[in-house]
């Protein structure tokens, strides 16, 4: 595989060149993510984090035929659920739509078409539902939405348990944050932070925290901490095996779109 060593950085590249963008094969990657608690043993800084590291895997990966242009990370997104914990930046709902909208249109009046919001906080998934609909309606882009736990992980390599609740620091995150920041780790004050999740499924027939019947919830109704999932047995490994695996899914993520002919799939 060729590894790419042109520039990805949207930033890197002067005005001039992007007179001369390829709306088909040139896409842009928006990538957003959160400063929020992540309990005892991680960082505020843990989903930006590995966000950061996340974009340095794909980069070292990616091959020399995709154009991407990486705008800046969006480091504060929308964490009103973390608010009971010092240290949590949060901006609201509307002035996210309003402002990764505008970053979109930004992108658009470079001339480029095709662009893919990443994102690395659960809090910020329905925001980038709307922001993909409102560059579609009023960009005529293509704007995919996709955050880096939908790629997966490794088969067999995390217990069924922490893969359906281990959503907020638990055995994934804090085995990422020992790859890519293992300085910023205290392993001392790790632990198993059970999800109430658990106990919705053995008293309620539909309704649930998370999932298809869901109710609104804070970080503390899942578990007093406000971190769910055994982050106690987190390794450096596992978190490399699964950043390699989500980096090589976003790269066949950026293969479809460039593909994806914009008169083909846009009315």
């Amino acid at each position: 595989m060729t590894v790419a060593t042109k520039r990805v950085w949207w930033g890197d590249y002067r005005t001039t060149e992007y007179a001369t963008i390829d709306p088909e094969a040139t896409i842009a990657v928006l990538p957003v993510a959160a400063i929020e608690q992540h309990g005892p043993h991680l960082p505020v800084s843990t989903d930006t984090s590995i966000m950061n590291g996340m974009l340095e895997t794909v980069i070292a990966r990616l091959p020399g035929d995709l154009d991407i242009r990486i705008l800046p990370v969006q480091a504060v997104g929308k964490s009103n659920e973390h608010l009971h914990a010092p240290g949590t930046l949060t901006l609201p709902a509307a002035t996210l739509i309003e402002a990764w909208t505008e970053l979109g249109l930004s992108v658009a009046r470079a001339g480029l078409r095709k662009l893919i919001v990443v994102n690395s906080h659960g809090g910020n998934e329905e925001i980038m539902g709307i922001i993909t609909r409102e560059l579609r309606v009023r960009a005529k882009m293509l704007a995919v939405k996709t955050s880096w736990q939908r790629f997966g992980r490794p088969a067999g390599m995390y217990t069924e348990l922490e893969d359906r609740h281990g959503i907020h620091g638990g055995d994934v995150e804090t085995s990422l944050m020992l790859h890519f920041r293992p300085d910023l780790v205290d392993m001392a004050k790790a632990d198993n932070f059970v999800s109430n999740v658990a106990r919705a499924e053995q008293q309620f027939a539909l309704l649930r925290h998370t999932g298809t019947h869901a109710f609104a919830w804070i970080a503390t109704d899942l578990n007093p901490n406000g971190v769910v999932g055994d982050g106690s047995i987190a390794t450096a490994e596992k978190g490399r095996l699964t950043a390699n695996h989500q980096a090589d899914g976003f790269i066949s993520l950026l293969k479809d779109v460039r593909k994806a002919k914009l008169a083909d799939w846009l009315a």
